[in-house]
């Protein structure tokens, strides 16, 4: 097969398993009703201002970039330059009129800037394990050792796909399975 050729099969091979629209235009929820709060929030992430999720409730957001989601834990920094691609917003937890507080002096937005580094390298590490399944277990977790299971279980599959990296598939196959998925299948 020639360059042009391959070019073209690969072409056709993505368009037709990644559809032209993004799947990030909504969020459906596992019960069927359809994600609207984070609209208020990104646009407050869009301001350009700096914003720390309120550490004093077990909240955080599922930043949705282009091709990937963050986590902003309590105590994390969000917004400014660092958050301006993003796309969507999954708040999680106590979505109280305080869930985004304006940092009061430069050391606070500091510590910020570190709690955010440090969710993103324990999703990190998550994500080194080579198995699929495994990251998913192990995201799933880590989300409900912090949240309630109620909570974590109303979550979307493409939200924890794209914070380890995974299909959306591979977080159902994980979700109805459990964690002996591994033992029955390489996911």
């Amino acid at each position: 097969m020639d360059s042009e050729q391959r070019r073209r099969y690969q072409t056709s091979m993505v368009s037709t398993y990644y559809p032209e629209t993004s799947f990030l235009e909504y969020v459906v929820m596992p019960d069927g009703t359809e994600q609207s709060e984070g609209s208020d929030i990104l646009t407050r992430l869009h301001s350009g201002e700096v914003f720390i999720v309120n550490s004093r409730r077990r909240n955080g957001l599922i930043l949705f970039k282009r091709y990937h989601a963050e986590f902003a834990g309590p105590g994390a920094a969000v917004g400014g330059d660092y958050d301006c691609d993003c796309q969507r917003v999954l708040p999680i937890g106590n979505l109280s009129n305080q869930f985004l507080l304006t940092p009061e002096s430069n050391e606070e937005r500091q510590k910020a800037y570190l709690i955010r580094r440090q969710w993103i390298r324990l999703i990190k590490q998550i994500t080194e394990n080579p198995v699929p399944g495994q990251r998913v277990q192990k995201i799933l977790d880590q989300f409900e050792q912090y949240f309630p299971p109620e909570i974590v279980a109303l979550l979307p599959d493409v939200a924890f796909a794209l914070l380890v990296g995974v299909l959306p598939q591979t977080v159902g196959i994980v979700r109805r399975l459990g964690s002996d998925v591994d033992s029955r299948f390489n996911c």
